[in-house]
């Protein structure tokens, strides 16, 4: 049982997680990224590895939400 209520807190944190790197990531029109400074120019030498460094940790949140998503199922079961 308190297993449960660990993968219940893990799948809200990684959800929430997933909400707020999404909006981070610059769209065609900019986002919410460059609110933070997370595209200071097109020129800017460091602004391709900070949204590849941003790609990375949405995709390993994902696949934690996914994990704890797909668990959950088979322990409520």
């Amino acid at each position: 049982m308190v297993l449960t209520w660990v993968y219940i807190v893990i799948e809200v944190l990684s959800a929430v997680g997933l909400i707020f790197l999404i909006l981070m990531h610059s769209g065609k029109g900019g986002g919410l990224s460059d609110m933070f400074g997370g595209s200071v120019g097109a020129a800017a030498q460091g602004s391709t590895v900070v949204e590849r460094n941003l790609d990375r940790i949405t995709v390993t949140v994902a696949l934690i939400f996914a994990f704890t998503t797909l668990t959950l199922d088979l322990r409520l079961q």
